[in-house]
């Protein structure tokens, strides 16, 4: 058997929210929400390093939901300069760890570029008061969001030739911190023709998590 990718609605504050969840063979060791990149700059749950990051998760042993922001694909709504976008990722945890499946398990954020802001946000105001056990950000956009701090053991992943968000950015925000930050050398924003080893990166990375 495969894993299996299955696409459900659901309700949102700003109407339907689209989601894809990915499941592995096997029941569930814990829940992952992996949040996309900017909606405005061609930003889906389809983006390929959101799915990779899905694929890790899914080597692990841990399902995936990912969703479309307000305004893409099948999610209604319009953009609301990342408020209701952090609004719409609160709906996705609250409706998902409720469900009996996942509701006793453990679960993680993740966040791509934009999608990594709104991941903080979401760990550090989950909506039912329980913190995820991990938060992974992967080329966060350290510099035109006002991304929040994080908890020590946050993995942070980030491309050495970043034309989006400069590395030096996100090395200013994580250096108060004392956050490590594992940097891909010669790697770009999107991680073209280096998935694969942004995957192994985040199994090896997260590799306790496989062992719940």
């Amino acid at each position: 058997m495969t894993p299996r990718t299955v696409r459900e609605t659901i309700g949102g504050p700003a109407g339907h929210i689209e989601c894809a969840v990915d499941r592995p063979t096997a029941a569930p060791r814990g829940l992952a929400l992996v949040c996309h990149p900017h909606p405005q700059f061609g930003g889906t749950l389809d983006n390929k390093v959101v799915q990779t990051v899905a694929r890790a998760c899914l080597e692990l042993g841990w399902a995936s939901v990912r969703f479309n922001f307000r305004g893409v694909g099948g999610s209604e709504g319009t953009w609301d300069e990342g408020r209701g976008e952090v609004d719409d990722a609160l709906a996705v945890a609250r409706e998902w760890r409720a469900r009996p499946e996942f509701a006793p398990l453990p679960w993680l954020v993740a966040g791509f570029s934009f999608g990594a802001y709104v991941a903080v946000e979401v760990a550090n105001a989950p909506p039912d008061g329980a913190k995820p056990r991990r938060v992974v950000l992967v080329g966060p956009s350290t510099e035109k969001q006002r991304v929040g701090p994080v908890p020590a053991d946050t993995l942070v992943v980030h491309g050495e030739n970043d034309d989006v968000v400069p590395l030096a950015a996100t090395l200013d925000w994580a250096r108060p911190q004392h956050l490590p930050v594992v940097v891909l050398p010669g790697v770009g924003h999107f991680f073209h023709g280096q998935l694969a080893v942004l995957k192994q990166v985040i199994v090896r990375e997260l590799r306790d998590l496989g062992a719940v």
